[in-house]
């Protein structure tokens, strides 16, 4: 069993020590590619790929460049709402062959987004329709059946951690710097803090009366830029909300954009929270209903804020400790 454990090892380090001769001009370009855009990195995968991006959006966020994690199914059903043209698009996938991702491709081309592509395969179909193709292969896996990804995700999480590393030296991204995004060290200290400390609220709500129209309500999600938008009465309270993906779809059915009111096409009775919660409770509840964002409401209903992932994560109105 050693000997079988201690081959592994060997073969895994060969396997990452293999991508040191693939580094060439498509790595530096990626790299002042990132530096230079004003929007994020939009990491996507499937299966084990996907669960290396979630790893690689965790080290962009703390290491100073920002990045968020979209699941190529999640995007064909409103999350592409998160998506802008000044965002750099991080493709995985071993094999350059995954129809979930590849289905996705076609679509954020025509947002304009750069295509980065991180592929054990150049001549695949990921690596024809991407504009910059980073070589992961490795030779072998380790799995005795040859079958698990293993040698094969250990090389792609190193390719991303070599990215983010090379980032923070062009970035100058400093040790206070890591600090201030790692407050208190732990995300607990996050987690324990009330919604109303954290969430969005006043003029950030998109918010759109009833009785407006559908193409009324797109105006507020595409200024907003939250992908979905709070339908409310006169006086605030919370009637329905309409995500982006609830959109396409309107336009694809070929209906009536700008007559058809937001009133018939709204989710009634959407997942909501209260400002006193704290952090964790709408987390667990953004994990298991697979959303981004909650309505945040009074006892009455009206509508007191909206809270989005990140803001759970480490972007609300926090007092950071001095770290001089």
């Amino acid at each position: 069993m050693l000997e079988l454990a201690k081959e592994v090892f060997d073969i895994e380090a060969a396997g990452i020590l293999g991508l040191k001769e693939k580094l060439d001009k498509n790595f530096t370009e990626t790299i002042n590619l990132i530096c230079k855009t004003k929007g994020r990195i939009i990491v996507s995968g499937v299966g084990k790929s996907g669960l290396i991006g979630k790893k690689m959006v965790a080290t962009f966020n703390s290491t100073g460049t920002s990045a968020i994690f979209l699941h190529p199914v999640e995007a064909m059903h409103g999350d592409l709402g998160m998506v802008f043209p000044d965002d750099i698009f991080l493709a995985l996938s071993n094999s350059g062959e995954t129809k979930e991702l590849n289905v996705l491709i076609s679509t954020i081309k025509n947002f304009k987004c750069k295509i980065i592509a991180l592929t054990g395969n150049t001549k695949s179909t990921l690596a024809r329709f991407s504009d910059i193709v980073i070589d992961v292969g490795v030779e072998k896996e380790a799995c005795p059946i040859g079958l698990a990804p293993t040698t094969s995700t250990t090389a792609l999480l190193a390719m991303g951690d070599a990215i983010a590393s090379v980032l923070i030296h062009k970035k100058n991204f400093k040790s206070k710097d890591f600090k201030r995004v790692h407050p208190g060290g732990n995300l607990g200290r996050h987690l324990s803090l009330s919604i109303k400390d954290i969430m969005l609220k006043g003029e950030n709500i998109p918010v759109v009366e009833k009785g407006k129209s559908v193409l009324e309500a797109s105006k507020v999600i595409n200024k907003f830029r939250l992908g979905i938008v709070f339908v409310i009465d006169k006086n605030k309270k919370l009637l329905g909300v309409i995500a982006d993906g609830d959109i396409r779809k309107f336009v694809a059915e070929e209906k009536d954009f700008i007559n058809s009111k937001v009133d018939n096409f709204m989710t009634k009775n959407p997942i909501t929270i209260d400002s006193n919660a704290q952090g964790y409770e709408a987390l667990n509840i953004i994990a298991k209903k697979e959303i981004t964002v909650l309505p945040v409401i009074t006892s009455k209903g009206i509508i007191e804020g909206i809270l989005h992932l990140h803001n759970i994560l480490g972007k609300g109105n926090f007092e950071f400790e001095s770290f001089e």
